[in-house]
């Protein structure tokens, strides 16, 4: 039988909120412990996004397919709409809203946690042509990441392997690769080192939609059945429990 929608919905925003608890909490500590050294807090917070988010997966794959990210489940929904795979529309607007409230109430969760204001909305300015065009990049290869794995019938390594390129994606993109306008949305709650000024907000969302679409187009290209394995989004639903995500 299928896993009830509140349920999943549960999964998606306590799981976002965790991911973007680790995120803007681990800027905090790093910019406390490294203070001066950009560098050094880059990569303390890199690591712990990474192995955070891979945990997570872990964690709430089972529920909901821990998607965390209103792209991956956009994608999940567009190429499995002509198989009868992944999510129904219905599905995808609460998946997408239980994700952008959890990315809120993740930044709130770590601003208290340090002892700032709940809500402190956020004074970096993250705009600019090179930035986008790195969250397109960033976006793109993690919805072609977890899409092929999961048409190659490797979803079991998902935590290991998204975490891992989201970690990487930190050094290898100009914007540090937010890739998720969930994560987005929630760090312009918080005035600290992953904060992003409200203002530049929308330029990395429309970024992110880009990429998606790139990553998409080159699923198209590349595993022209991809939308088969849409329930098997980002880690494989045991059947006798889930089934099919349609009716």
């Amino acid at each position: 039988m299928t896993i009830a929608l509140p349920r999943r919905l549960l999964a998606e925003f306590a799981g976002t909120a965790l991911l973007v608890t680790a995120v803007v909490g681990s800027g905090i500590m790093a910019a406390t412990l490294s203070p001066g050294d950009v560098g050094l807090q880059l990569l303390e917070n890199s690591i712990a996004t990474a192995f955070a988010l891979g945990v997570l997966i872990l964690m709430f794959g089972p529920v909901s397919g821990a998607h965390f990210n209103p792209v991956v489940s956009v994608a999940d929904w567009w190429l499995g709409r002509r198989s009868g795979t992944g999510l129904t529309a219905a599905d995808l607007a609460g998946y997408v809203a239980a994700q952008v409230l959890g990315g809120i109430a993740g930044a709130v969760l770590a601003n208290l946690m340090f002892g700032l204001s709940a809500v402190n909305f956020a004074g970096t300015d993250r705009t600019g042509g090179h930035l986008w065009l790195g969250e397109v990049v960033a976006t793109a290869g993690l919805v072609l990441l977890i899409f092929a794995l999961a048409r190659s019938g490797r979803a079991t390594v998902a935590p290991a392997a998204v975490g891992a390129y989201i970690g990487a994606a930190y050094w290898f993109t100009s914007s540090t690769s937010f890739a998720n306008p969930a994560v987005t949305v929630g760090r312009a709650f918080t005035d600290t080192f992953a904060g992003i000024a409200p203002g530049s907000v929308p330029g990395f969302v429309v970024a992110q939609v880009v990429g998606l679409a790139v990553g998409v187009g080159l699923l198209a290209a590349l595993y022209a059945d991809a939308g088969a394995a849409a329930d098997q989004v980002v880690v494989p639903a045991d059947d006798q429990a889930t089934g099919s995500r349609r009716p």
